[in-house]
């Protein structure tokens, strides 16, 4: 009789997101989870088909937490819903340094916008943008895509420790580059983004 498995492909996406968060990305290795995990290796390979595969469902987790984090942000947020979200990502870089590595700064290909859907934040942003200019999609996805440009630089060099504006500073440079793109795409200056 095969032996049952007593940790769950659940606790070793915790464990996985908690060894990241502690010592980075580089860090997620079968033999590091399961001293963490206080077991063999075998459990890891009895849930998932190998590392790839761990890989791939932690990816999936920490994105998952990051899009909590930024709808919990964008829906509670002093600031006006748009810029909520670049906010909220800033945040996340500022709070969760090595998950934003982890999601944000690796290989992350994004599909064309004409052959395969955006990633979640990116359409909830192209959504209100749309609503709020009446901007059809691709001219939301082209000023997001150039405004994205501004927030992730600022998360980046936050999550590095290169800078470490405080978020009064950040508010007001999002604004300000908020506020110039819009008066080029031919925005209304007196709306709240």
């Amino acid at each position: 009789m095969p032996r049952q498995v007593t940790i769950s492909r659940e606790a070793i996406l915790a464990a996985a997101l908690e060894l990241i968060r502690e010592e980075g990305p580089e860090a997620l290795a079968a033999r590091g989870l399961a001293k963490r995990l206080g077991c063999s290796t075998q459990p890891i390979f009895s849930n998932f088909a190998g590392m790839e595969e761990l890989r791939r469902a932690v990816d999936e987790a920490a994105y998952a937490r990051y899009l909590a984090h930024l709808k919990e942000e964008m829906a509670s947020s002093a600031y006006p819903v748009y810029k909520a979200s670049g906010m909220a990502y800033i945040h996340f870089a500022r709070e969760e340094r090595q998950l934003f590595r982890l999601i944000f700064m690796q290989d992350r290909r994004l599909p064309a916008p004409e052959s395969e859907p955006l990633s979640e934040d990116m359409e909830m942003a192209m959504a209100h943008l749309m609503q709020s200019h009446g901007w059809s999609r691709d001219l939301a996805l082209r000023f997001h895509a150039e405004m994205w440009i501004v927030v992730h630089g600022l998360a980046v060099m936050i999550a590095t420790n290169y800078m470490n504006w405080p978020e009064e500073t950040v508010s007001e440079f999002l604004s300000d580059f908020y506020w110039g793109l819009l008066a080029r795409f031919g925005g209304d200056a007196n709306e709240r983004h």
